[in-house]
This record gives structure tokens, C-alpha cells and sequence, in this order.
């Protein structure tokens, strides 16, 4: 198995992409090991410097500490994912790990949501992250930025220049976009 890796804006952050399924279950970052029973999670968590992973449906991205070198992680990272599909694992994440109640967004939030899921997520999935709507409230839309894009040092000016215009312009109601 051949375990492409693509460099992010995000220099503390590289994706991973092993040519399988990731996760069958949506989205989600994981950053204590404890929290998890995944062993392939586990131990990735568990090489020095690595601080977060974050498993897309095709691609995980694995973030670092900005002191901790590539060259140090990324063939350890490769090894472990190749012996967890090696030894017959069809997928990383096989269920719903985070069950978040369904809520009864307004109109607006579902407009928001709707174009953060069909134009800005396609596009931060590209560079190894994702962005989920949190909340609208008084013309402020509040985001979370996972995977390459958490502490990101472009990812202000993405989420100012990039969400915040797409939004503002389809929904008037927008008047600024913020990560928490």
C-alpha cells in the first residue's frame, strides 16, 4: 500500500492519504489519546511531538508541535497506517464516534450550513481540514476550524477574506465570521 502525504498552508500540519476509506462516519479531531479506543489513533497520538489528528472520510491530517520535525514523524505515521490496513481494517472510524443532537436550526442557519458544507468545505478538505458552523447569533457566525486549519497561520485571513465574503454576500444577515 502506497501512503501519498500532501504538505498544508499550515507547516505544522500534513495529510495524510492512503488510497481507503477513513472514516465512515463524518468528520472528527481527536487530540487525547485517552478519549479514544482506536488503536492506529492511539498510536499515532502517541509519537513524540504529534498533538492532533484529525480523520476526513479519505485523508486524516496529523498536526505537530511547531519544535518537532517531519522527518521524525511522518514515516512512523506512514508505518502505523500501513500495518492498520495491512492487517485487514477496512476503515479507520467505522461509527459515529461524536453523537451531536440533531438541532432545529432557523432558516438562516441552515443557509449558513449549507454553504459553509457545499463551497468552503470541499475546499479546506483540500488542505486537510474542516470548518463546522457552531452558532449564529446578532449577525455573528461562529465556526470551528479542525485538522490543518486549527492554528493555521493563514487560516485568519481564509476564515476573513474567503468564509466571511461567500457568507456576507448570499446572506445579508452575516456581518462577521469568527473561529472559536
Amino acid at each position: 500500500m502506497f501512503v501519498q502525504t500532501q504538505n498544508t498552508p499550515n507547516p505544522n500540519s500534513l495529510k495524510f492519504i492512503p488510497g481507503k476509506k477513513v472514516s465512515n462516519s463524518g468528520s472528527f479531531e481527536i487530540s487525547d489519546k485517552e478519549k479514544v479506543n482506536n488503536e492506529l489513533v492511539r498510536n499515532i497520538l502517541s509519537i513524540n511531538g504529534v498533538t492532533s489528528i484529525f480523520l476526513e472520510e479519505d485523508f486524516l491530517s496529523v498536526n505537530k508541535l511547531e519544535k518537532s520535525e517531519w522527518e521524525d514523524i511522518k514515516h512512523i505515521v506512514i508505518s502505523f497506517i500501513n500495518e492498520f490496513y495491512e492487517s485487514g481494517n477496512e476503515f479507520i472510524i467505522d461509527k459515529n464516534v461524536h453523537t451531536k443532537a440533531k438541532q432545529n436550526y432557523t432558516e438562516i442557519e441552515k443557509k449558513i450550513i449549507n454553504i459553509l458544507e457545499t463551497k468552503v468545505k470541499p475546499a479546506v478538505a483540500r488542505d486537510g481540514g474542516d470548518i463546522k458552523f457552531e452558532e449564529f447569533k446578532n449577525g455573528i457566525v461562529k465556526v470551528k476550524l479542525q485538522g490543518s486549519c486549527s492554528g493555521c497561520p493563514s487560516s485568519t485571513m481564509t476564515l476573513k477574506q474567503g468564509v466571511q465574503n461567500l457568507l456576507c454576500h448570499y446572506i445579508s444577515d452575516v456581518k462577521e465570521v469568527i473561529a472559536i
